[in-house]
């Protein structure tokens, strides 16, 4: 049985689609996503990248540095995938920009040292300092 998992912007103008399993959800505190989302922490689904692609417009897409490019509705600004330039073989999508986010809850933090520290966070995650990999 295929997985078919879909989302997109706001504004509808940009569409996704995934027809497989995802691989992980996690919570990520970097300042990169604090700021490229305007918030304190972002919710990230990994999917398999050849699995993932848009069927309805294009979207645009930032190098918000020198590891990863952005993209995001030209017409409404929602960010919606993170690619990683490590890590080609997947891709992040903003859970958020799902059509069912309900359905991925994440799995742990990931930059946990990065967080803004007015927030409190008593979800009993593991919580990582930096990638999941790296502690």
């Amino acid at each position: 049985m295929t997985v078919a998992i879909e989302g997109g912007c706001l504004c509808g103008a940009v569409r996704y689609r995934v027809t497989g399993r995802p691989l992980e959800s996690v919570y990520c505190h970097c300042r990169q996503c604090q700021l490229s989302a305007g918030a304190p922490v972002i919710a990230w689904l990994n999917v398999p990248r050849a699995k993932f692609e848009y069927h309805v417009g294009e979207a645009s897409s930032f190098a918000s540095s020198g590891r990863a490019v952005r993209e995001y509705c030209r017409q409404c600004g929602t960010q919606l995938v993170f690619r990683s330039l490590e890590h080609t073989d997947t891709i992040d999508i903003n859970v958020h920009t799902l059509d069912e986010p309900d359905r991925y809850p994440a799995e742990y933090h990931i930059f946990f040292d990065e967080r803004v520290p007015w927030m409190n966070y008593e979800d009993g995650l593991p919580r990582y300092a930096g990638e999941a990999t790296d502690d």
